[in-house]
């Protein structure tokens, strides 16, 4: 009974959390949403619990596919193009990992994530409030 107490707290918790952030934040948080699951999954696996394996990685997989299809190709960049191959390639190794139970390839998407993360989470303020800017006045001349 405390649990469902304490998961409904984390859950508004979430919700104002998301309501109050810019997008760098919410892409933050779902870098480290797809991270926690990734550990979920990785626990489940060990546990023998298919289904809570299937439904984190699941989750895993919608958050991978959000990050990959809101990425920014108005700005012509190899960046952008190697971050949508990568997502593209932890979305398929997120299945071929979900269907074999198969912890390494669990670690092979964690080490691909956590260094884009940490990169995500050390831009500077002003050059994220400057791409805010720039998008701002983009939508504004359309």
């Amino acid at each position: 009974m405390a649990l469902k107490g304490i998961n409904a707290y984390k859950k508004g918790s979430l919700k104002q959390d998301i309501a109050n952030a810019d997008p760098h934040k919410i892409t933050l948080m779902l870098m480290q949403g797809a991270l926690d699951r990734m550990a979920y999954a990785k626990g489940c696996m060990e546990r023998k619990d298919f289904e809570g394996k299937s439904e984190h990685l699941s989750r895993v997989s919608a958050i991978l596919i959000n990050l990959r299809d809101t990425l920014d190709f108005s700005v012509e960049s190899e960046v952008t193009d190697n971050l949508f191959a990568l997502y593209d390639y932890m979305i398929q190794r997120i299945t071929d990992a979900n269907i074999q139970n198969n912890l390494k390839i669990m670690d092979e998407v964690i080490t691909l994530l956590l260094p884009i993360k940490n990169a995500w989470a050390q831009i500077p303020e002003d050059a994220k409030q400057q791409a805010y800017e720039a998008q701002r006045q983009k939508r504004q001349a359309v």
